[in-house]
């Protein structure tokens, strides 16, 4: 169809505007598909041209039919405040109340019209008439300034690992609160090695800095490598000063990883839960009793996982379509992986085999159990109620074969004390040997 010059459609619009006007409702149908067909115009802007800003029957535009004008915002605006500036849904039920009360107490006096129209007013209503004041009087929002230590603390994520030489830690807190974080209770701060897998763990009274710093200074006289780098999560027990200026001081990379990103420290989170949760489970420890036979167990534990407890690693990802096929080394322990490293020294080796050849894995099995049973008598009895005597290693050697009957062997995952293979209920040691927290720690062997 041909289409009409400009001065014929403003003539023709003026002939159909009055047809229209007087026209039913299947009639004003016909009229505007005409004027659409001649003119080209669009569907939507065709019916704005013929209502225009008064339709022929007199009444007003939707700008002049405001129902809600300034006298009502104005209401609503000091009921909203009255109300601390709450939502619009939220401040719908409690409008009729409220308003009912500032009236009674004489806060507020509304005309009659004024006051129907605002009961009236729907939740989605409220919002849109407080919009411009709420975002007004919200101002802009102040973003939360990094900390300075976060500053000088660089991110590192999982991707930036590639193949590390023994030396650089990942540590991290383990929560002792039994799922409770009210009052005071133990901490572990566990740290592995990158390269071998080599695990340390210290218990801690409290999450404090400079207990950190302390935990680190007895990591270091633990590990048979020494520390060259630490990565941690963004607690603020590790980024703060007294951290950065002790890693400054020895000569020690610091980094941490992403905030809400667990898989920047995949390391340290999967020892967390094969290593720390494993042999002491997830019961609440808290006080210095319960914090010196933490001790000794973890001295038990790092000389039986880094030396006994072999572990796999992988070597590289092969992505075929959606599937991730994961290949690994030869499981090997910690120790092994540090004899094979060739960037450890040579006396760092003989040490490493000195040691291994010193130590009894039924010894320090043994050893674990004992602890285990005191740090759930600690935690379950008391101090005071705890009883002599312990079963002894022979014992525990003749039993072995036959604890597999007994189910789960381990105190600190068991849910009430039972009876032991020799029918007597589970008597603890009273003594309790070599428990010093940091002092101690560092005179053990390797």
């Amino acid at each position: 169809m041909k289409r009409i010059g400009n001065d014929t459609k403003k003539e023709l619009l003026g002939i159909l505007r009055k047809r229209h006007g007087h026209a039913t409702k299947k009639e004003k149908t016909k009229i505007l598909d005409e004027f659409v067909a001649i003119s080209g115009f669009h569907r939507k802007h065709g019916i704005r041209l013929m209502i225009g800003k008064r339709n022929s029957r007199g009444s007003l535009s939707p700008a002049c039919r405001k129902i809600y004008d300034e006298a009502v915002k104005e209401a609503l605006t000091m009921v909203w405040e009255a109300a601390d500036r709450i939502c619009g849904k939220r401040l719908k039920e409690i409008l009729p109340f409220l308003l009912e009360s500032m009236e009674r107490n004489g806060h507020l006096k509304l005309d009659p019209n004024v006051r129907e129209r605002l009961l009236c007013v729907s939740a989605s209503t409220i919002d849109r008439l407080l919009a411009t004041r709420r975002e007004k009087a919200k101002g802009k929002r102040k973003r939360k300034k990094p900390t300075k230590p976060s500053k000088k603390v660089p991110i590192r994520t999982f991707a930036d690992w590639s193949e590390p030489e023994p030396g650089y830690f990942e540590i991290d807190f383990v929560e002792h609160g039994g799922g409770n974080v009210a009052g005071s209770y133990i901490y572990t701060l566990a740290a592995t090695d990158i390269a071998s897998g080599w695990i340390e763990c210290i218990p801690l009274l409290a999450r404090e800095q400079s207990l950190v710093v302390e935990g680190l200074k007895v990591l270091g006289h633990q590990c048979p490598v020494p520390i060259l780098g630490i990565d941690s999560d963004n607690d603020r027990a590790f980024i703060n000063e007294t951290l950065v200026d002790y890693c400054n001081e020895n000569c020690i990379e610091f980094t941490r990883s992403r905030a809400y990103r667990k898989n920047d420290q995949a390391w340290i989170e999967q020892k967390n839960g094969a290593v720390v949760r494993r042999f002491v489970g997830y019961k609440r420890y808290s006080g210095v009793i319960e914090g010196q036979i933490l001790a000794q167990l973890f001295q038990a534990i790092r000389l039986y996982v880094n030396y006994f407890q072999p572990s796999f690693k992988i070597r590289k990802k092969i992505r075929t379509g959606s599937k991730v096929k994961k290949v690994y080394y030869k499981p090997a322990t910690p120790c092994q992986r540090l004899l094979e490293h060739p960037n450890v020294s040579y006396s760092v080796k003989e040490k490493l085999r000195s040691s291994r050849e010193h130590l009894d894995p039924i010894k320090l099995l043994h050893c674990i159990r004992e602890s285990q049973r005191a740090l759930v008598a600690a935690s379950c009895l008391g101090e005071e109620k705890l009883k002599p005597g312990s079963i002894s290693l022979d014992e525990f050697l003749s039993h072995l074969p036959k604890l597999w009957r007994d189910g789960e062997v381990r105190p600190t995952h068991r849910q009430k004390m039972e009876e032991n293979a020799l029918g007597e209920r589970e008597r603890i040691p009273s003594r309790v040997c070599g428990l010093i927290f940091l002092d101690g720690c560092a005179k053990n062997p390797m």
